[in-house]
């Protein structure tokens, strides 16, 4: 059981996890290179763009990409008001400082952070943990240990909110839920960290006493195929990403942060 069920439908249902994951690192390491808003919203601009053609209804759209349309503009707002001080400045308040600069750098940090945030979402939620493992430990030839342990502990995660609630009753029918929110929350947050460790420890020793740590090598029950439309998909992100450098450095826009 997982957190939030995954997306199986659609195009982006049947390509390969290793597609998705390489699609999102190729278009995050080209955007990373450079800090400027053409970059970014050129790239934002053909995502988009490529989102029609997904097979996601606008609902899932919103609702799985929800937190990343709230993290760029906070990530946006913080640039501003600390970000590095250029030209024109308009405010200038004990550590806050907003000039011609920072309001450059603000516009491009929120962009960069929706092209990178909104496809990454979008492909991830459509990948199924065992078809992820499967591709890991067959394509990629990562080892079989670490790829099933991951797993296994992946298929945990849902079992959080389960756990929360089954505190807050407990906690609440010993009647020590009733001191402040903060130190209601420190507690209860303790208690389940304790509780995963454990649950992690036992599933560790089952896993070992079920010889999931044998170096011999491994089988796989289902075969992890790479094929022609997960090429075409690396394809298209390296076309994105080509194509917003592209525009940045013909423009004068691209900015290498380490340069």
């Amino acid at each position: 059981m997982t957190l939030v069920q995954p997306v199986r439908t659609g195009p982006l249902a049947t390509l390969n996890p290793v597609a998705k994951l390489g699609a999102a690192l190729i278009v995050t390491l080209a955007l990373l290179l450079s800090i400027d808003p053409v970059s970014a919203g050129v790239a934002l601009g053909l995502e988009l763009v490529l989102l029609l053609f997904s097979g996601l209804s606008l609902r899932t759209i919103v609702t799985r990409t929800a937190p990343v349309w709230v993290a760029a503009p906070l990530a946006g707002l913080t640039t501003l008001l600390y970000g590095q001080t250029s030209g024109t400045v308009y405010v200038q308040w004990w550590a806050v400082e907003i000039s011609d600069g920072s309001i450059a750098l603000a516009w491009a940090t929120a962009l960069r952070v929706l092209a990178i945030g909104i496809p990454a979402v979008l492909l991830f939620v459509t990948i199924d943990p065992t078809d992820l493992a499967d591709g890991l430990g067959q394509l990629l030839r990562l080892p079989a240990r670490f790829v099933i342990g991951a797993l296994a502990g992946l298929r945990l995660i849902g079992l959080f909110a389960e756990d929360w609630r089954a505190l807050t009753l407990a906690r609440r029918a010993r009647g020590v839920a009733e001191s402040g929110a903060l130190r209601r929350f420190a507690g209860q947050a303790f208690a389940l960290f304790v509780l995963s460790l454990r649950r992690g420890t036992k599933l560790a020793t089952a896993m070992e006493a079920r010889g999931f740590g044998a170096h011999t090598r491994r089988t796989w029950a289902r075969p992890s195929v790479f094929r022609a439309r997960d090429w075409a998909t690396l394809a298209v992100a390296l076309l994105v990403a080509g194509v917003a450098v592209g525009a940045a450095v013909t423009l004068g826009t691209w900015n290498a942060p380490f340069s």
